[in-house]
């Protein structure tokens, strides 16, 4: 994603910068139009501003390396926290000098060509000024009006819904194969939910070897959930289905059903 939008930059004439320390070959191969400044502390001394696309538990621990660097740009965050989680990376990064701005992607990565629609969602002031960056470019742009938090629950209620029920539709074909169903609820469905069918098989498989990922960002939804008085369980445990699948975090293709189901109901220590 944050390489996606990088390049989306760079077709639009701006200078995108990128840290190589501690990256892979792959993030590499990916970065090959950015300017490799080294360190995260250099790109901060370098940077007018920083946008910040990581897993959502690195969310706060990037924001105070860039505030231990002294930045004193914008910084952008746009990870897949909750708004109690957006506003505490507000408060370290502006305790430390810099501005603010929340953001929330929803979408894959975008390009040039995609045939769907990615959006980055921002609130904050200064927020006008990011969308303007990517006016008429594959990533649409929607200023929400509020304070930082806004994007960030915008987000959360988005996946809330789109990850948490790919995770629930997996569990509910752990439970039919444990108990020797799984045919007759496919054919039960086939009748009366019938989108049910194609999608309880095609989801968590496109899901599988990002739920290394998506199990961080369940635990910030339940905790959006919890912090708005809101029972939180059925997040916590959609947290607990995508962390039993993070073996297939470097599979080559996606898995099949049956090797997921597997995974979910191998027993734990």
């Amino acid at each position: 994603m944050g390489a996606a939008i990088g390049d989306l930059l760079c077709d639009r004439g701006h200078d995108v910068g990128w840290a190589s320390e501690g990256r892979s070959a792959a993030s590499r191969d990916r970065a090959t139009r950015f300017t490799d400044v080294g360190t995260v502390d250099a790109l901060a001394r370098g940077s007018d501003l920083l946008l910040s696309v990581c897993p959502p538990d690195a969310a706060r621990s990037v924001a105070g390396r860039v505030a231990a660097a002294g930045y004193t740009g914008v910084f952008v965050d746009a990870n897949a926290v909750s708004p109690v989680t957006a506003r505490a990376v507000g408060r370290i990064v502006t305790d430390g000098g810099a501005g603010f701005i929340d953001g929330g992607i929803v979408g894959g990565p975008p390009a040039h060509g995609a045939t769907s629609r990615t959006c980055l969602y921002l609130s904050g002031d200064g927020a006008d000024d990011v969308a303007n960056l990517f006016r008429e470019s594959p990533l649409a742009t929607v200023v929400i009006d509020g304070p930082p938090g806004a994007a960030s629950a915008l987000k959360v209620c988005y996946a809330a819904y789109t990850k948490g029920t790919t995770a629930l539709l997996l569990a509910i074909r752990a439970l039919a194969d444990a108990e020797g169903v799984d045919d007759a609820l496919l054919d039960e469905w086939a009748t009366s939910q019938p989108d049910l069918v194609d999608r309880s098989e095609r989801s968590p498989r496109t899901s599988a070897r990002k739920a290394w990922r998506f199990a961080g960002e369940m635990d910030e939804i339940a905790d959006a959930l919890a912090d708005a008085g809101v029972p939180d369980g059925f997040h916590r445990a959609a947290a607990e289905v995508y962390r039993r699948l993070v073996r297939f975090k470097d599979t080559p293709r996606p898995p099949e059903l049956d090797e997921l189901v597997t995974e979910l109901r191998r027993p734990r220590d």
